[in-house]
């Protein structure tokens, strides 16, 4: 899970970032094959629970939200574990999360569709893919998802956006990707990003490399989402995809003078890939992690330039020069 803008005009950048439109977005559905969905809604568990006991309970039958998303491992024994959670689920706020959860999932029918048709179309593409089975709750804020290949959890009260009564504490810019819209374009990402799917060559340490393997991540992501909107899967604003297609050559010649591509520092990591609110080193502006935008584009330029390649040939590329060289993608600089 990412100062200054001396050699380009400002105020130009100002006028122009907002007037252009993106490319419209492909919207091609893959066929739809039968998937089975194992999805059990246990958010009505714990705001339950009346007694230690009962909250022993729970957690004996449910030992992957016990050890991954409540971290057992970092209390000293069973006692204090139970007893620190048991204060929590028994606070009364947890009440009205609930509500708020029952207000905007109500029975978790659009996740379950939305789950449904990733899977199926995970299926098609990796005909060999086991769907996970799921599991949402809420856990007052503790994890917010968790997926593995067997296993996907939700934590639905970090989902409720904007109009939630309790907020997860983090920055702003970051919250606008805690709506319910972001759960299983987000959960896509993390397949995408995960090195059983998205092959890498991990000595290659530059920008470069992480643009391409976000940007693969991304694409990936899509395709089991096809007619989910870019900015969903890279938490941008709809105004911030526009800025970003109207602006790519001024933001392609920040990298270029920047000498950022080939870099393997921190700092250039940091600037360009890294979670942060803005690129500044691009204008005031210009959205954070914009390098891994740009390498979504790249990506999406490689599969233009080489239409025969199937996106697990795609997903199986070690080297991001590779498909740097193959996208041909270069945004013309003044």
């Amino acid at each position: 899970m990412i100062h200054y803008f001396s050699r380009l005009n400002f105020l130009v950048f100002i006028l122009i970032f907002f007037s252009c439109q993106p490319p419209e977005e492909e919207c091609v559905r893959s066929p739809e094959i039968k998937i089975e969905l194992n999805f059990k809604s246990l958010e009505d568990s714990l705001p339950s629970i009346k007694t230690k006991q009962q909250l022993v309970n729970f957690f004996s039958h449910h030992a992957a939200l016990r050890d991954i998303f409540f971290n057992r491992r970092n209390y000293p024994n069973d006692s204090i574990f139970i007893n620190y959670y048991f204060k929590r689920f028994t606070n009364p706020a947890l009440d009205t999360v609930l509500m708020d959860v029952k207000k905007v999932f109500t029975d978790g029918q659009e996740l379950k569709e939305k789950f449904s048709e990733a899977f199926s179309n995970m299926t098609y593409y990796y005909p060999g893919f086991k769907v996970p089975r799921i599991e949402t709750i809420i856990t007052g804020f503790e994890s917010d998802l968790y997926v593995s290949d067997t296993l996907i959890i939700v934590s639905l009260d970090y989902f409720l956006g904007k109009n939630g009564r309790y907020k997860p504490d983090m920055n702003e810019y970051m919250l606008r990707r805690y709506e319910k819209n972001f759960i299983v374009p987000s959960a896509l990402l993390l397949y995408g990003i995960d090195t059983d799917f998205n092959k890498t060559n991990f000595s290659d340490h530059t920008v470069l490399a992480e643009m391409i393997t976000y940007g693969k991540a991304y694409y990936f992501a899509k395709h089991m989402l096809p007619c989910t909107p870019d900015s969903i899967f890279i938490g941008y604003t709809a105004k911030e995809i526009a800025g970003a297609y109207a602006n790519q050559d001024l933001i392609w010649k920040r990298l270029v003078e920047d000498e950022a591509l080939f870099s393997t520092s921190q700092q250039m990591k940091q600037r360009f890939v890294a979670e942060r609110p803005k690129t500044y080193e691009v204008g005031n502006e210009c959205p954070g992690r914009i390098g891994t935008w740009v390498g979504w584009e790249m990506v999406k330029e490689y599969m233009k330039q080489n239409p025969d390649t199937s996106l697990p040939e795609l997903m199986g590329i070690h080297d991001a020069q590779n498909v740097f060289r193959g996208s041909k993608y270069r945004p013309e600089m003044d």
